[in-house]
């Protein structure tokens, strides 16, 4: 069995995977939404002080399994360094005290490979990441062959909901309430311009719509708010929609998935399904508990780095808060 720890912003958890079978023998996550609420969106001191406060608490459910431990999976890239710091600390304490390995992950690929939680993978696929801190487009071959097609040039899709969310005094985290607040909207109340709907550039760029709609809400009163939402979401949807038709004009999907945490917009799944109908290419969706930051799909990913036997020292595991791919 694989250890997994994932604390690369404000979820803490742990997940314990079998190798053989990929079943998901143990998963836990705390997370610190209601902590961070208040501020508006996570504060990192903070964080990383209720990890070093929740991970120990989850690690004592796993004993019982520790003798049947081969290796101990950490997130170690991309995130916040003084939250991934506690998990790969959790890491680097079992790997010497259980004379194991340590299988560092990539947050990214964790995402990918919440598709394949407790199944085989399939593979080739095209790949949507919409996260609080990614969006990128990505074709993946294999666990070790991956290539990013396109990213932002600002705020991810994910970024923009929640700072939409907090213009409006909604709370945090924003995307789950934003959607909430667009579904009693008019989206044709207000127009927002669709962000690079002119350039021949495959990539993605938020921050100019998220100062169109700061305008819109500094100049109507709140009852408002759920129109400016739905034509936000309907807008900040059709950028992606609109980008992925250009490139899939010269690369048809054959299979298409979308993970991350915002990848639980139902919204966006609706209109990505939408767009592949033409095509008859299958979309592929994380269960809506492994959309979020989560130990399963980064055990789910171990599985594939073991087979490679990219197993390290705890003295060679290096924290990369803003590595990609």
């Amino acid at each position: 069995m694989i250890l997994s720890i994932e604390s690369s912003c404000d979820d803490s958890s742990i997940a314990i995977t079998e190798i053989a079978t990929k079943k998901l023998i143990y998963h836990k996550k705390i997370s610190q939404e209601l902590e961070h609420s208040k501020y508006g969106g996570v504060v990192p001191e903070l964080a990383s002080r209720l990890h070093a406060q929740a991970l120990p608490a989850i690690l004592s459910e796993c004993a019982p399994w520790f003798d049947q431990l081969k290796a101990i999976a950490v997130t170690n890239e991309p995130g916040l360094g003084v939250t991934l710091i506690e998990g790969v600390t959790m890491a680097k304490a079992l790997s010497i005290s259980l004379s194991l390995p340590i299988l560092p992950i990539n947050h990214l690929k964790g995402h990918i490979y919440s598709l394949f939680i407790e199944k085989e993978a399939l593979l080739p696929i095209t790949v949507l990441l919409v996260s609080g801190g990614h969006t990128q487009l990505i074709e993946v071959d294999s666990y070790s062959q991956m290539e990013t097609i396109a990213t932002t040039m600002d705020d991810s899709y994910g970024e923009s909901f929640d700072k939409v969310a907090k213009m409006m005094a909604l709370g945090y985290p924003g995307g789950p309430l934003i959607e909430k607040l667009a579904e009693t909207g008019d989206m044709a109340r207000f127009t927002f311009t669709v962000p690079l709907w002119q350039s021949p550039l495959i990539a993605f760029s938020y921050s100019g719509l998220k100062n169109q709609v700061r305008l819109a809400v500094e100049a109507n009163d709140p009852s408002t708010y759920p129109d400016i939402a739905s034509a936000f979401q309907k807008t900040a949807t059709e950028h992606l929609i609109q980008k992925l038709k250009k490139y899939f004009k010269s690369n048809p999907p054959k299979r298409f998935a979308i993970v991350g945490g915002a990848s639980a917009n139902l919204y966006l799944r609706e209109r990505v399904s939408e767009l592949l109908q033409p095509y008859k290419a299958a979309l592929l969706l994380s269960e809506m508990q492994y959309c979020s930051d989560n130990a399963a799909m980064i055990g789910r990913a171990a599985i594939e780095a073991y087979s490679l036997d990219e197993g390290r020292s705890y003295s060679d595991i290096p924290i990369n808060p803003r590595c990609k791919l």
